[in-house]
């Protein structure tokens, strides 16, 4: 039986939405800062295309990151640690016979999993009584396939 872990955002709304919400936002603005210059001050129109240019760099850096999720999973075995961050793809294998669990000991620090010198960092995206239950599930798994074998 292969167990799996997936840790990610909780986002409230989806990429699409966030685009309306900004879309909708700008056009706002936009309007506003035509009525302003119609009446003279040119300079209203300036800032708000500053400020339109901010929002659209936190619009792609929101959606950029919006998918940022890890998976942890075990194989045979293997615990393989698949993060998946602003589009990159990063995978990593730890033999579950060697692996180590480092559980979260202070606020905000996360799952150390050790395995024969490979040392991942696991839980950013989740909250910390999440991640203490992670870490407790993760290491009863880990010991019960230990005996297994």
């Amino acid at each position: 039986m292969n167990k799996e872990w997936l840790l990610k955002k909780n986002c409230s709304m989806s990429p699409r939405q966030v685009g309306v919400a900004y879309g909708s936002l700008c056009g706002f603005l936009a309007a506003l800062a035509l009525a302003f210059a119609l009446n003279g001050a040119w300079f209203v129109f300036a800032f708000v295309l500053l400020d339109i240019g901010l929002l659209v760099a936190a619009l792609l850096h929101y959606a950029r990151h919006a998918g940022d999720c890890e998976t942890v999973a075990f194989s045979e075995g293997g615990l393989i640690v698949e993060r998946v961050e602003a589009g990159r793809v990063e995978r990593i294998r730890l033999e579950a016979c060697w692996t180590r669990i480092a559980m979260p000991d202070r606020k905000r620090s996360l799952i150390a999993l050790e395995s024969r010198g490979v040392k991942v960092e696991i839980g950013a995206f989740i909250g910390e009584e999440m991640r203490q239950q992670v870490a407790q599930e993760l290491r009863r798994e880990l010991r019960s396939r230990a005996f297994v074998r």
